[in-house]
């Protein structure tokens, strides 16, 4: 079929899967003089278990994010963004590499090497993978990480400097850290455990603060030169502790199960103690968006704003309240999608998604056609920058003329594979292969069983299976997903 990959690209993914570097280089084409300015610093906001509707420009009934409104208002919300995995390590390693995570069979959250060795996976990513930052620092730029890492941090796992990252300081990674009091440390004392902080420390709660904080150093540094920034928040993950003064700001409203729609209507209403829960998932939200405020206002201190792209999305859909740590961290809005953290439903993997690059990006606009993804993210930022990727074969496609404001279809599929289970409600469980080409998206068992299909425009709570009505679509998308799964490392 035209949309499979090539042979190049399975005996690509077959070399990374090895270990082993391509070097053939794929030229992107370059843009016409009128198109782009200088080369834009970048800079990659990105937060950790974030619902598609928990802004309150996206429609949440409840939370008052006026930072992420305004880079809104300056740039253009995209409605249908995707990660390309439901749980963070995958999602990380797809933005990182322009791969689908299971081609560094990347398929869980790394954690110790029992859990990684269980899961197929290696115990972090190879650092010879491409990746996006490496690119760009060979082209001249200054990079930073600051923030949340989870790409390893046992067995050896290299620090984020491998990776073609010059300054960093992680949490849930190896090299510079916080400790638990929020101290600058030469290790992250704090990757241990999620749960790792006692109520006194409050190290979670203050984490977003000192990432932006590093985040405004790099800046001052480095403001002389094109760079390219990841900003990666612990925030809203677990454990949420709002202190009583961000909690306040929350203390007149009543939240209401049915302000919200679909399943997260029901979901809502079975919480143990909705009031609470909300208001404090509410807390801890406007806490990061306090702190996007003062990355935003120091841009503009120092006249940056204008060639600088500020992306911002959420590595997975929102965790799920019953697992026990999570009570106030599972109250994510999915708006009316199916599905939460650890499903491919579109509840799990479609996430909240701005651009803003004035004169660049469209102010204002809502693009709500484009289907944009993780995987596109390494070839986009390469043509924005003019930088030339190697012929890894990216399973991404350049989107850069959709930042730009122009609408369109994909030219190629989305593919996902999931191997573990869900949280909660079962029916979130969804075979473990699926498909997303023009308006179907389907799914199906590696064997080729239990095929779903849905229109997702016209069913946007992947409801009804279409499949036995048009097994037309069926039997064009089955062999492609299956296809696909042949090509992947085992």
């Amino acid at each position: 079929m035209r949309r499979l990959l090539s042979r190049r690209g399975v005996a690509t993914a077959q070399c990374l899967a090895a270990g082993l570097l391509v070097s053939i280089v794929y030229a992107v084409p370059a843009m016409a003089k009128d198109d782009a300015p200088s080369r834009p610093n970048v800079i990659f906001f990105f937060t950790d278990d974030q619902g598609w509707q928990d802004l309150s420009c996206q429609g949440h009934p409840c939370l008052k994010t006026p930072n992420f409104d305004r880079l809104a208002r300056e740039g253009t919300r995209f409605e249908q963004f995707y990660s390309c995995a439901s749980v963070c390590s995958p999602s990380r390693t797809a933005f990182m590499t322009g791969h689908y995570p299971a081609r560094h069979r990347i398929h869980q959250h790394f954690s110790n090497h029992a859990h990684n060795q269980h899961c197929g996976m290696p115990d972090f990513l190879n650092p010879k993978a491409v990746t996006v930052t490496r690119l760009l620092q060979e082209a001249g730029y200054r990079t930073g990480h600051f923030g949340k890492w989870h790409l390893g941090h046992v067995g050896g796992a290299p620090e984020p400097g491998v990776y073609g990252i010059d300054v960093y300081r992680t949490l849930v990674g190896n090299g510079p850290g916080w400790d638990r009091n929020g101290n600058p440390t030469d290790t992250d004392l704090a990757h241990a455990s999620y749960n790792s902080c006692t109520k006194e420390d409050r190290f979670w709660t203050h984490s977003t603060d000192l990432i932006v904080d590093q985040a405004i150093a790099f800046l001052e540094k480095n403001r002389g030169q094109p760079f390219y920034l990841n900003l990666w928040t612990l925030l809203p993950h677990a454990p949420n502790r709002p202190t009583a003064e961000q909690l306040s700001r929350y203390q007149d409203i009543e939240p209401n199960p049915d302000d919200f729609e679909s399943w997260m209507r029901g979901y809502a209403g079975a919480a143990e103690d909705f009031d609470s829960q909300m208001k404090t998932y509410c807390a801890v939200m406007s806490n990061v968006d306090t702190a996007l405020g003062r990355l935003l206002d120091k841009l503009d201190a120092m006249k940056l704003s204008d060639n600088t792209l500020i992306f911002f999305t959420s590595d997975n859909g929102p965790e799920d309240y019953h697992i026990g740590n999570v009570r106030n961290s599972g109250m994510g809005a999915t708006g009316p999608f199916r599905g939460r953290k650890r499903s491919l439903y579109e509840g799990g993997i479609r996430m909240p998604c701005i651009a803003r690059w004035p004169g660049v990006v469209p102010a204002g606009h809502v693009d709500k056609t484009s289907v944009v993804a993780a995987v596109d993210w390494l070839p986009t930022i390469c043509r924005l920058a003019g930088v030339q990727v190697p012929d890894i074969e990216p399973d991404g496609e350049d989107v850069s003329d959709i930042l730009r404001g122009t609408s369109r279809p994909r030219q190629r599929p989305l593919f996902w594979e999931w191997r573990g289970g869900v949280v909660g409600n079962r029916a979130y469980l969804p075979p473990g292969l699926a498909i997303r080409d023009g308006d179907w998206k389907l799914f199906a068992r590696p064997d080729g069983s239990r095929v779903e299909l849905y229109n997702i425009p016209e069913d946007l709570g992947e409801r009804s299976n279409m499949g036995e009505q048009h097994p037309e679509v069926v039997a064009r998308l089955l062999p492609e997903l299956l296809q696909w799964k042949k090509t992947l490392p085992r």
